[in-house]
Order: structure tokens, then C-alpha cells, then sequence
């Protein structure tokens, strides 16, 4: 009998033991998993607390160029190097999430394009913008606003950045422009204009007939404030506690085409409002390229167009022009208004950070 009450009581123990032992390692494969799920996570946005926000301030250096109806070949991947122009721009850059942050600024930048410089006259292809011999240059002052993803999140402080990351980044802006073109010495009937050697603004001249009293030859109206869309890539990387430095790679996308006031038709210049208007519409009969002075060659002109004279049915006076500019014309294009603009921005920055906190271990 008390064997069996020993063994009762053996087997009860040992029944225990058993059960602790599975509770006990049911236990330990639960932390296992928990702990392994922590070493795996890379936090969030929800989880990226407003200590580890930051402020920093970004100088930008840029260098552009224009893509449109001046560029050397009629695609809108065709530019030329000598016609890259300068740019400044100052941003605010907010880090919002571990790979999202905020950039708006401004900025300044040039373009410019020149028919002389950019078009082969040896080209079949090119010759028409040769004779056409339109030039322009634009300054753009630009607000924008942009939003950036980083490839390598920084989930701490702005001590904790990592090393480098590739970028990308898209946004809005809102730019004032000016198209202007250098007037020529002479008029079209030969008397000096008062406005020769001056950089004068092509958009109140309507050299495409916007502000000509004759309604049937009005070109469409462009104004001086518009919308355009930066997007584009880039790679960053830390200098030190406070300093990155970045190259950018980016398109502005414009959303009409007179950057350069050039989109439409050649009209009769006779329904042109001013001599100063009428010159800088039509420069195709000009001996001298604008802006270099170096003489035209006429003879390459002269194989596919020539010289030819019209009376105005506008104001009753008679102009002489290239057959097909300059006036009225089955063939008249000036420019390609099915295509509009755009420009090409590559960028070296400098970034600060100016504001951010970090919290240091406490011991007891």
C-alpha cells in the first residue's frame, strides 16, 4: 500500500515537471520569435517620432538647358552644350519620415537658343531653322515646391544619416519669365531703330500677332506667370555631422510653349503693330546672325527658299521676305505648337542642418 501511494506520488511530481519544462520552453520559443521580429524591424513613419525631424538649408548650383522649337534638331532630346546657362536657387528641405522629406525655395536660372549657332545649314533637316535665324534668351524666377524619397531611409537623429543614398524627387512651381531677343540695328525699311544692341522683351511685341487689332491673324496669348513640373533623380552623401553634399539630374516640364516665343505662324507683317515688332518676327532676310555679327550663308539659304516680295492686304505696304516667313502662307510655320517646352537642370547642392535633437542614453 505504500508502495503505491510512492509511486502516486512519483508519478504526480514527475507529471509536473514535465508540464513546467513545456510551459517553460513554449515560453522561451514565444521571446525567441518576439525578439527575432524586434532585430527585424526598421520602424515607420508612425514611428519616427518629431524628435528626430530636422530642418536643414540647401544652396543650389545649377546648369540648364532648353529643349524647344530653337534646338539644334526637331526632338525633344536634342540640346547643345555651349547653350548651357547658369542657376541659383536657396531651399528649406523638412525630414518628415525616415525617407520622405519636404524642399521648397527659389531660384533664378537662364536659357537662351539661337537658330545660327544650333542649326547645320548643311542639314536638309536644319536648314529651315537656319533661314528662320530666331534667337532668344530667358530669365526664369521660380517658387517650387518639391517632395523628396530616399532610396536608404534614416530612421534616428540627423546624426544617424547614412553615408550616401540615391533619390528621387517630383513637385510644382510657379516661375515669372521674360522671352527677349536682341533688336538689330536697322528696321526692315533701313532706318535705325532706337531700341538697336538692347535685349528687348518679345512677349509685349506679339511677334506672332497676340496683341494685333486684326482678329483674323491673332496668335495665342501667352502670359508671364506659369506652371511647370520638376521631377528627376539624384545622390547624396554626408560630409559630416551637419553637411551633405548632392548631385541632381532633373526636367522641368512646362506646360506651354512660348519659353522661347516661338509656337506658331508666321503672319502677314503688315498686321503687326510696331517696326520693332515686325523685325523681330520675321529675321530671315537679316545678312548677319543676332547675336555673333558672323555673315549668313545665303547660298545654302537659297536652295530650298528664296526672296520674294508681298503686298500687306493689312496696311497696303510691300515687304520682302523669305518665301514662306515672314507673312501669310499655305507653309508659314514658325514654330511646333504641338510639342512644348522644357529644360534640362543638372544640379550640385549643398545642404546644412540647421535644426534637430537627439536624445542621449540615461544612467543610473
Amino acid at each position: 500500500m505504500k508502495f503505491r501511494y510512492l509511486f502516486l506520488a512519483f508519478f504526480l511530481l514527475f507529471s509536473l515537471a514535465v508540464s513546467e519544462n513545456a510551459s517553460a520552453q513554449k515560453k522561451k520559443s514565444y521571446l525567441k520569435k518576439k525578439n527575432r521580429q524586434i532585430s527585424k524591424y526598421r520602424g515607420g513613419s508612425i514611428h519616427f517620432s518629431k524628435n528626430k525631424r530636422y530642418l536643414s538649408g540647401e544652396l543650389n548650383i545649377n546648369f540648364n538647358n532648353y529643349f524647344g522649337d530653337l534646338a539644334p534638331k526637331a526632338k525633344w532630346s536634342s540640346t547643345d552644350l555651349s547653350f548651357t546657362r547658369p542657376g541659383v536657387a536657396l531651399y528649406g528641405v523638412y525630414r518628415y519620415t525616415p525617407n520622405f522629406s519636404f524642399r521648397t525655395g527659389l531660384s533664378w536660372s537662364r536659357i537662351r537658343g539661337d537658330d545660327f549657332e544650333s542649326a547645320d545649314a548643311t542639314d536638309p533637316n536644319a536648314v529651315y531653322r537656319y533661314a528662320r535665324n530666331l534667337s532668344f534668351r530667358n530669365n526664369l524666377y521660380e517658387a517650387s515646391f518639391q517632395g523628396m524619397w530616399d532610396i536608404f531611409g534614416n530612421h534616428g537623429t540627423f546624426l544617424n544619416r547614412v553615408p550616401w543614398t540615391p533619390y528621387v524627387f517630383a513637385g510644382i512651381s510657379v516661375f515669372y519669365h521674360e522671352p527677349k531677343g536682341l533688336a538689330p540695328e536697322l528696321d526692315r525699311n533701313g532706318n535705325p531703330l532706337p531700341e538697336a544692341g538692347e535685349w528687348v522683351k518679345l512677349r509685349e511685341l506679339g511677334t506672332e500677332a497676340q496683341h494685333s487689332t486684326v482678329s483674323e491673324v491673332r496668335g495665342k496669348e501667352y502670359g508671364p506667370i506659369q506652371l511647370s513640373v520638376p521631377a528627376g533623380i539624384g545622390v547624396r552623401v554626408q560630409l559630416n555631422k551637419r553637411l551633405d553634399f548632392a548631385f541632381e539630374i532633373g526636367y522641368k516640364f512646362l506646360f506651354f510653349d512660348y519659353v522661347d516665343d516661338v509656337s506658331g505662324l508666321f503672319v502677314d507683317l503688315g498686321s503687326l503693330d510696331s517696326e520693332l515688332a515686325k523685325v523681330m518676327s520675321d529675321r530671315s532676310l537679316e545678312p548677319t546672325a543676332v547675336k555673333s555679327g558672323d555673315p549668313r550663308n545665303f547660298e545654302l539659304i537659297n536652295t530650298v527658299t528664296r526672296e520674294i516680295s508681298y503686298v500687306s492686304k493689312y496696311d497696303g505696304n510691300t515687304y520682302n521676305t523669305l518665301a514662306g516667313y515672314g507673312h501669310e502662307f499655305p507653309d508659314n510655320t514658325r514654330g511646333n505648337s504641338s510639342d512644348n517646352d522644357h529644360i534640362l537642370v543638372t544640379s550640385f547642392k549643398l545642404t546644412y542642418v540647421i535644426t534637430g535633437s537627439f536624445q542621449r542614453a540615461k544612467f543610473r
